[in-house]
């Protein structure tokens, strides 16, 4: 089994601990300036949080995860969204399917970070969303070895064919915006 990926409850990944720390609000304001989504696809949706802040915004979301439950509960949360069961290296939609995709708090989960991201772009008309925990060891998140250098990401997104790539660090998080 994957040590890496996440697997203790969906329920948890609404904590309001865990809420306060993803500062959701700020991270769906930074994702949609200036820019004209109207579909994206929520890679790694989990329990479907940011799906659903993004939802809200009358995004059309659609969300893929590798765990049932998690997709069983992104469905509760936005029944009005498509979710299916797949890996982020597998993404079951035809090439240019949405304006943007989102990586919140999956990236350093996945198998294999280059195919992930290739399918990512496939997928994905305009923008790619990364949301990662900084690279330092906390007492929340994942461990340090766990956690991706943002030079590292920037390196695999010009690698894929993303033109741009702008990083914005948070409190305890860094979104990366990566451009086609």
């Amino acid at each position: 089994m994957n040590d890496r990926i996440y697997n203790k409850g969906a329920d948890r990944l609404r904590s309001d601990d865990r809420l306060k720390r993803l500062e959701i609000d700020k991270v769906i304001s930074l994702c949609l300036k200036d820019r004209n989504i109207k579909t994206l696809l929520d890679i790694g949706t989990g329990s479907g949080l940011f799906a659903e802040a993004f939802s809200k915004l009358g995004i059309a979301i659609s969300g893929i995860d590798i765990n049932k439950e998690m997709i069983e509960a992104a469905k509760s949360y936005i029944p009005e969204g498509q979710f299916l069961i797949a890996p982020a290296e597998e993404i079951p939609f035809n090439d240019e399917s949405f304006d943007s995709s989102f990586l919140g708090l999956v990236f350093h989960e996945v198998n294999d970070y280059k195919k992930s991201l290739s399918e990512a772009y496939r997928v994905t008309n305009s923008f790619t969303f990364i949301l990662e925990w900084q690279h330092k060891q906390e007492d929340f998140g994942p461990p340090i070895e766990h956690r991706l250098k943002p030079e590292f990401i920037e390196n695999m997104a010009f690698s894929v064919g993303y033109k741009n790539v702008n990083i914005f660090s948070l409190s305890t998080l860094v979104l990366y915006i990566l451009e086609k």
